[in-house]
């Protein structure tokens, strides 16, 4: 190659050093273009599809408690929560490693308005499977507990006390902010519960509550006044279904089971929530089905708790059980449908 032609390549003289010197630009260039290419095939898994894990649970959780009510085997909820514990370890395991080797990738999703309060469903199906290993192995089952209550109680001061420096835009208001403070602690009440951990369960319960109290305005106002959704997060709308039914499980949880006043008042604003997802139905339901139907896990099995408690007046426990299996056999199809 001529001076000429190294002149034409690189458009800096005719010096050998010049041209080395381009040349090396070009390939950081086309090796910085490669990892762009492979931190965008990392992206196609956010943290979001733990929201699987959730839903798929939370099933199993409803038919081993099913089991005990109706004549079904066990064994139908023992598998769906082995599948959940799977899928889990599956996509911790894909979480991890965008961790170590992508971490940019992370980051940009904890610091998004929107996906930075999905990455909380981490330390939330960490705490589910936790639940889940309680009959079979205690001692896993506490150790997973806590390392998810370590990691959920970490990232809510991190993400939802960084809320309060007024930077967080209007229209990224959406009931996913539910899930660091709200569904994060009703389930950390839960695994108190089934850990024998009342106290503490109350403790996580009132943060819970309380968050959902102070929220719940909050969100509601921006649905109501702030413009209509995009349609990629009309989903989202089904976490609304969700606070009043876990606080119900996790009351649940606490109490010992006891079907009382609190988890009659906790299921009906539950229900009328379900209600109003039904009128919303063909507006959010432009979006195939995907991870924020999970709670409609949580629906079922507050019912067949309900429904296996003492009749009153208006014979709550058939009423319940009647509406639990179709809740159920619409949670087996949303899992089925689901679309990755």
């Amino acid at each position: 190659m001529t001076y000429y032609n190294r002149s034409k390549f690189c458009g800096s003289g005719y010096a050998r050093e010049n041209s080395i010197k381009c040349i090396s630009n070009i390939l950081y260039k086309l090796n910085k273009m490669s990892k762009k290419m492979q931190s965008d095939k990392v992206l196609n898994l956010p943290a979001g599809y733990f929201g699987i894990v959730l839903g798929t649970i939370g099933m199993g959780f409803a038919w081993r408690y099913a089991s005990q009510v109706w004549q079904v085997s066990h064994w139908l909820g023992d598998g769906l929560v082995i599948l959940a514990m799977i899928i889990w370890g599956l996509l911790t395991s894909a979480f991890i490693t965008r961790l170590i080797r992508f971490p940019h990738s992370v980051l940009a999703e904890v610091r998004h308005p929107v996906l930075s309060s999905f990455v909380s469903l981490f330390p939330a199906t960490t705490m589910l499977v936790a639940i889940g290993f309680v009959p079979w192995f205690r001692p896993l089952a506490v150790c997973l507990f806590s390392f998810g209550v370590v990691v959920q109680l970490a990232y809510a001061a991190w993400q939802t006390a960084g809320l309060w420096r007024g930077s967080h835009p209007e229209e990224a208001t959406t009931p996913g902010l539910y899930l660091p403070t709200v569904a994060n602690n009703f389930i950390s009440a839960m695994a108190c519960g089934a850990l024998g951990y009342t106290d503490a369960g109350l403790v996580f319960l009132g943060a819970g509550v309380f968050s959902w109290l102070s929220l719940e305005p909050v969100i509601l106002q921006r649905l109501r006044s702030s413009g209509e959704l995009p349609t990629a997060l009309r989903t989202s709308l089904g976490i609304q279904l969700a606070p009043a039914l876990v606080a119900c499980s996790a009351w649940l949880s606490v109490n010992g089971g006891e079907g009382d006043t609190l988890v009659k008042m906790l299921f009906g604003y539950g229900l009328l929530q379900l209600l109003f997802m039904l009128r919303l139905m063909p507006w959010y339901l432009s979006q195939p089905f995907n991870a924020s139907f999970w709670s409609v896990s949580a629906l079922a099995t507050t019912g067949l708790h309900l429904g296996s408690g003492s009749d009153n007046g208006f014979s709550i426990r058939w009423r319940c059980r009647c509406l639990s299996l179709p809740i159920l056999l619409l949670q087996y199809c949303s899992s089925v449908l689901l679309r990755f």
